[in-house]
Formats: C-alpha cells, structure tokens, sequence
C-alpha cells in the first residue's frame, strides 16, 4: 500500500498576451491574468505526483479540491476506484469538478510507482494520435480570426500542415448567414482533403436558427456539428429533437457533468457523439468510465480541449476520433488554453503536430511531462497544505 499522507495544493497566476476579455478570445495588444492551480499528493513511501490543469483550473474546481482533499489523508493512494465513488458522494450537491485533479494526480503517481506511463496502466495502444485544428472564435479586432477570408486561410495551412481535420468557432454573433457563410468558404477552399466541424457554441438563438445551420452541415458534408444553440446542450429532448432535422452526427453534452447524467443524455437520445471534459468529468477515471459505456453502446466519444492526461487517455480509447489541437488562430499557433508551465518539449500548437498529423502520448512514467517548478514557484499567490 501507499498511504497517503500529505497534499499540496498551490495557486499560481500567468499573464496571457493578446487573449481578452478571457482565456478564448483573441484580442492583440491586450493582456489577461490567468488564475490556475496544481496538485500535489505524497505518499509515506516517497511517492509523488502532481496535476495543473489546464481549462479545468476553476476556482470553483479549485474550491472543492480544497474541500475535498483532507479526506483523502490516510487513504491507500492505489485505491483509485474507491476514492473516486467517495469523491463523488461527497460533492454529490455540487458539480464534482474538483475530482479530475485529484484523481490525476492519483493516476501520475501509480505511474510512477510503477515506472510506466498513464497510458500502459490503462492498456493504451496508440502512440500518436491524430489531430483536428480547433480554432479561436473569430473577433472584430484586426487580426487572428477577423474575417471569413482568414479561416479558408488557416483551414489551407493547417492542411499544408499535415492537420486532416479543422473545428470552426464563429463569431459567435447569433447570426445563421456569418455561420454558413464561414463553413461554405472553408469546405471550398480545402474541398474534401479535410473532415470540417462547426462549434457554435451555444450562440445560435433559437431552434430553428440550429436547424438552418445542421441543414447547411448537411449540404457541406461536415463531419459533426456541435453545441449550437442557446440551451448551452443541456436538453436531451431538444436534441433529440433537433437529430430529426439533420443528418450531420452531433457533438453534445459538453457542458453535462457527471457519468450518470451523461450516460442518461446518451441513453434519452441526446447526442450521436458524446462529448467528455476529462478535467471537468472526473478526471482519467471518470473518462474511461463514459468511453467504455459509449462503446458498449456503439457510440463514439471526443475528448474536450487538449492536454497530456488527454493523451493518455485517448490512447487507450478505440471509439474516438481526433485530439482536439485548440484554441489556435493564424498568429495564435499554440494554444492559448495551456498555461506555460511545461520544462520539457510538451506542447500542444500547431508546430507540435508530425508530418501524418499526429501528436504523440508521453511515454515517462506517470504524466510524462515535466513541470517548471521553479515558474510555477515564482507566480504562486497561494498554498494550502493537508496533512
């Protein structure tokens, strides 16, 4: 066994140039302070591991980290299942973000306990992993994303790039005509070398508005169509609704937490593709537990925003398609939503895709990546310690 005996939990904020007002918008000249946090759990054995989060980083996640973190003194740190039915029961009034953080940290120290990475504990199989270029929400500020003509652009150079899939973010103006008008742009620039998705996210005002958009989905031959309307993919009934308008698959439930609040979304019809946040879903234990239901029910899954835990689970997931490379933009080409905090060559920009559009799975033990303590030391504004 390897009790644990203390956790860590340290605040840190970064600056991030030419994002604002938040973390996805892309405005030049302008800076934001990100707020973000990482996990530390140690053993009586010398065992160690961490997490920083990367979009899971809320200080409401934060919050119940916090909350949570002294009942797990004492506890084996091995019995990960156990911890995370416990984690849940605990938080069952809130949104049970806080255990992704936790629960990787847990998954970081098994591998190196055992000297092997994430990735060979869960049986993973795929060492690199194909990607799809997500983009930043187009803005009406100069540069990035400021007009349609821009992402037939950076549709074409990611493409050059060896990148075969492209996810669309709007301008997120409500309007159905700017939608279209991007998606026809980018299918007929970069024709069918590229599978094409469009993320309205939550922005199109009203059903019908959704259905014009799927319609157009449909027309342009587009791989998903994900999040479009303003009930932010929370209604199953709605999109089930909504499935018998189009024929494009849909990516939904983003923004449902919990395995059984997914898995009934999936099971009322909800979605063709189900959509999991390891970091706001319960970490690498909660996502492997909703991959594995989907596939026993021939759906497949996406992993939301980008990441090594991420990685390592897609390695082990069959019924998935792309690692999601984003938010990026033609003078954003890394990605905005990772804090920089990395010491080795980890990173998830456009330059860190392969020739056959691949990004690889870290292959040290644990995470595999190594973390810049001495940066993370240097921007903290706070540490909390339970023993």
């Amino acid at each position: 066994m390897s009790i644990i005996k203390r956790i860590s939990v340290q605040s840190y904020t970064y600056t991030l140039d030419d994002f604002g007002p938040n973390i996805s918008t892309y405005t030049q000249g302008v800076s934001i302070e990100i707020p973000k946090f990482v996990v530390t759990i140690e053993t009586d054995d010398g065992l160690r591991g961490s997490y920083a989060p990367h979009f899971g980083a809320t200080q409401h996640a934060l919050a119940q980290v916090n909350q949570v973190a002294p009942s797990l003194i004492g506890q084996d740190a091995e019995k990960r299942e156990l911890i995370f039915e416990r984690l849940k029961s605990v938080l069952r009034h809130f949104d049970k973000t806080g255990i992704a953080a936790l629960d990787v940290a847990l998954w970081d120290l098994a591998g190196k306990k055992y000297n092997a990475p994430i990735s060979a504990l869960l049986g993973g199989y795929r060492e690199r992993l194909p990607v799809y270029a997500s983009t930043t929400p187009g803005q009406k500020t100069p540069g990035g994303l400021d007009s349609i003509e821009r992402y037939a652009d950076f549709a074409e150079g990611c493409n050059a790039k060896g990148i075969s899939a492209f996810k669309i973010h709007s301008f997120f103006d409500g309007d159905p005509r700017n939608e279209i008008g991007i998606m026809t742009a980018v299918r007929d620039r970069v024709g069918d070398k590229m599978k094409l998705m469009t993320d309205p996210a939550s922005s199109l005002p009203s059903f019908m508005a959704a259905v014009e958009v799927g319609r157009a989905c449909d027309d342009l031959g587009f791989f998903w169509y994900e999040d479009p309307y303003r009930d932010a993919s929370s209604s199953a009934s709605a999109h089930k609704r909504l499935r018998d308008f189009i024929r494009t698959p849909m990516l939904i439930a983003e923004h449902i937490r919990g395995f059984e609040q997914k898995a009934d979304f999936v099971l009322m019809g909800g979605t063709d593709i189900l959509h999991i946040d390891p970091e706001l879903d319960g970490g690498i234990t909660g996502t492997m537990k909703l991959a594995h239901f989907c596939d026993a029910v021939g759906m497949e899954v996406q992993l939301h925003t980008a990441g090594p835990m991420h990685r390592h689970c897609m390695s082990a997931i069959p019924n998935t398609h792309f690692y999601e490379l984003g938010l990026v933009n033609p003078d954003r080409v890394w990605n905005g939503l990772q804090p920089p905090i990395y010491a080795d060559d980890y990173g998830d920009s456009v330059g860190d895709v392969g020739g056959d559009g691949c990004v690889p799975v870290p292959t040290g033990p644990g995470l595999g990546v190594t973390y810049d303590w001495d940066k993370i030391n240097a921007w903290e504004t706070a540490a909390v310690v339970f023993e």
